[in-house]
């Protein structure tokens, strides 16, 4: 390896690591904020929280790398650039397309490796962070009783207090409406003061309650009449409850496990290949029902209509005797409607195991055109970046976001569309990459031939130009006339 590359390998890992690990944050914050009404409130642990966030981090890594390369790549060229050392190097006789090779392997490298991690780790933390989010996403949030608010979180009961007082403890002025399934008549509890606490395996909220009343229904649900009302004062009354809904469940990963996004190519390929022979048994049952419940159909390509004789009557209606109308009628109603909602409901199954096809396609092209888009990106930054010749953050940064948002919309409007089936999922997944290569390769030809394409000075003077330009035109017209 030649010192040259040592040292353009060397000014760009550098940016590359910081930039991506700043990417990879943005992302996982963009994550945290659209689920942080599912985070909050649900007592969850500093564990759980963190596997969260590392299982997710693993799934952004294909999306944070493409923006990676190309800020890095910007911001190695334009720091180059802007210290002449580009200059010096080309006025060697070394040409832009062998300075950048040895970064442009390492793009390649890099795609590799996105796609490697993509095909086996990606998979893995998909599963397990959706399982988890979904738990957390689906249990309740933390037992939090407010004063003057009726509180119903745990089941059969409905508790509130009028006042609690600072220690978060005691409370005053309490009332509970007990409608468990076990009790088999209402009781209303009111009590002037109590105290709160938590066992200590934090199963159960025990409730000691003083100075209060218990009112119990006994009416009989018969309606035979006999009702009855029970009071009973008491001046201490404990009363624990179940804390079990609370508690923080984790379902089993197998039931997570066929979705496509928790599966490898070689998952995908036999799932691709089981869904199709799904589909393929679809056409075989619509054919068999109509055959063996309608007779007629299995003589329509035979030529029976050709040699059947003639109907006397002008219609086949007529034909049927005058009592057995009504019957005939009622079969046929039958077997139309029977026929319909057989052949709707095989509509819907094939309509819905297409779109799991399209899913599962879509996903088998993304491990690829985003570790692709490594590539791309790279061969828009480098050239990009000994145009502008400029380095630090400032502009890199401002064109670095200019090209991931165009990259982003146009690889999810691929996606939406390919899901959707209005474009192939190949041109679909590939949509974003087929768009700026040209601009890749554009900027390739450019930086080649040391263009002002980003110079300011070169669009004002061919400004100048242009309105002198103007200018002698109106004046040769205002002569001749």
């Amino acid at each position: 390896m030649k010192k040259l590359d040592k040292l353009i390998i060397k000014t760009f890992i550098g940016p590359f690591i910081a930039t991506f690990f700043v990417t990879l944050f943005v992302l996982i914050m963009q994550f945290v904020w659209k689920y942080i009404d599912d985070l909050v409130g649900k007592g969850l642990d500093t564990p759980v929280i963190v596997e969260l966030l590392a299982y997710t981090s693993a799934g952004l890594v294909p999306l944070a790398m493409p923006l990676a390369v190309l800020l890095s790549s910007i911001m190695t060229f334009g720091n180059l650039g802007e210290s002449f050392e580009l200059v010096a190097i080309k006025s060697s006789g070394i040409s832009l397309l062998r300075f950048i090779r040895p970064l442009f392997i390492l793009s390649c490298i890099i795609a590799l490796g996105a796609f490697l991690f993509s095909n086996y780790i990606i998979p893995i933390a998909n599963l397990r962070a959706k399982s988890l989010l979904y738990d957390i996403t689906q249990s309740k949030p933390a037992f939090n009783i407010k004063q003057g608010v009726f509180y119903t979180d745990i089941p059969g009961y409905v508790i509130k207090v009028a006042r609690k007082e600072p220690d978060n403890k005691t409370i005053h002025q309490v009332m509970i409406y007990d409608r468990t399934a076990g009790t088999r008549n209402e009781r209303l509890i009111l009590a002037e003061k109590g105290l709160m606490e938590l066992s200590q395996d934090k199963r159960y909220l025990n409730f000691t309650l003083e100075n209060g009343w218990r009112f119990e229904d006994k009416s009989d649900p018969r309606g035979t009449g006999n009702n009855e009302l029970v009071r009973v004062g008491f001046k201490k009354y404990k009363m624990p409850f179940d804390l079990a809904s609370f508690a923080f469940d984790r379902l089993p990963m197998d039931l997570f496990a066929s979705n496509q996004q928790m599966l490898n190519i070689r998952q995908l390929d036999e799932g691709i290949d089981s869904l199709y022979r799904v589909d393929s048994t679809f056409g075989r049952t619509t054919s068999a029902y109509i055959s063996t419940r309608y007779p007629f159909y299995k003589w329509k390509d035979t030529g029976w209509m050709a040699l059947a004789p003639p109907l006397k009557a002008a219609a086949f209606y007529d034909i049927i005797p005058a009592k057995s109308r009504r019957y005939v009628l009622d079969r046929v109603e039958s077997n139309i409607r029977d026929a319909e909602s057989s052949l709707t409901t095989t509509a819907k199954d094939f309509s819905d195991n297409f779109k799991r096809i399209l899913l599962f396609k879509v996903e088998w092209q993304r491990k690829f055109s985003l570790a692709l888009a490594c590539v791309v990106l790279f061969l828009i930054g480098a050239p990009l970046g000994s145009i502008i010749r400029k380095g630090g953050l400032g502009t890199p940064l401002v064109f670095a976001v200019i090209f991931f948002v165009i990259f982003n919309i146009f690889f999810m409007l691929g996606e939406k569309m390919a899901r959707n089936d209005v474009m192939a999922t190949w041109s679909g997944m590939w949509l974003a990459n087929i768009v700026l290569l040209p601009i890749a390769i554009f900027l390739v030809v450019k930086a080649m031939n040391d263009s002002n394409l980003f110079n300011q000075e070169f669009y004002y003077r061919s400004y100048k130009r242009f309105k002198q330009y103007i200018q002698r035109k109106r004046n040769k017209h205002e002569i001749s006339a």
